[in-house]
């Protein structure tokens, strides 16, 4: 029973995470990310568009005249590549792009909700931790890829996919909470194996978060706003549940 009551107490603080992203101190810590990213994709679309359209410059004269059409048939199939490479890479640059910033916005909320006053954050603050940031990042991916390797191959073995299936879908969930909820766990030095060994005892409610994160970030730019939500959803989950379990 508790572990269903913390399943639904999950969304919960998604929803208190976009409130909170609205005040005006913590605005630029979700659009300047949010910019940088719209740059990059958008730089990144650009760029595969000059190349196919180079590509298909030197394809066409090559073929006869009867073949024209394959020149409709392709750019249908690009433009199919490029959503699958926007939707299976998108958070994985999104998050490293946005992670200094969004390490700072996960402290903010955090002082607010421990009535905690900090200086200022300048720009060089955020510049001097992007290393820092960028290597937690790279953690996860070597907790995530591997994992989500395994998962997705056993989908493909009849009989097991039947299992694998489901798997695949909540280790998604699973690490939408892990992504969202380790800005904070760093903030405050708690290595990554504690931070997961942290959630597992609250398996229930990490899942009650991450579920409708993942649904979010399947859905075209407002994936954009769930990125920075879930950074304040997660920190105030982070900080609350560690307060009473330790009262």
């Amino acid at each position: 029973m508790k572990d269903t009551f913390d399943v639904l107490r999950g969304p919960d603080y998604l929803k208190e995470g976009w409130q909170r992203i609205r005040q005006p101190g913590l605005r630029r810590f979700v659009l300047i990310p949010l910019a940088l990213n719209l740059i990059v994709f958008a730089a990144l679309i650009g760029w595969g568009i000059q190349q196919f359209d180079l590509l298909m410059a030197q394809l066409m004269p090559q073929l006869p005249d009867w073949a024209a059409f394959i020149e409709w048939l392709l750019w249908p199939l690009f433009a199919l590549v490029v959503l699958l490479v926007l939707f299976f890479g998108f958070s994985v640059v999104a998050n490293i792009i946005a992670s200094p910033f969004y390490g700072f916005l996960a402290e903010k909320i955090a002082e607010q909700e421990r009535n905690e006053v900090s200086p200022p954050t300048s720009y060089r603050d955020i510049l001097l931790v992007v290393p820092q940031s960028v290597g937690r990042e790279l953690r996860k991916l070597v907790y995530y890829l591997p994992r989500m390797g395994v998962l997705l191959l056993l989908t493909l073995v009849p009989v097991i996919n039947l299992v694998a299936s489901p798997l695949l879908l909540a280790f998604g969930v699973w690490m939408m909470a892990v992504q969202y909820i380790d800005y904070q766990a760093d903030n405050e030095k708690v290595s990554f194996i504690d931070m997961l060994r942290w959630m597992r005892g609250r398996r229930g409610i990490s899942l009650g978060f991450g579920l409708p994160v993942y649904v979010g970030m399947l859905i075209p730019l407002i994936n954009l706003l769930v990125m920075p939500a879930a950074v304040a959803g997660s920190t105030l989950l982070w900080v609350r549940e560690r307060r009473s379990r330790a009262s």
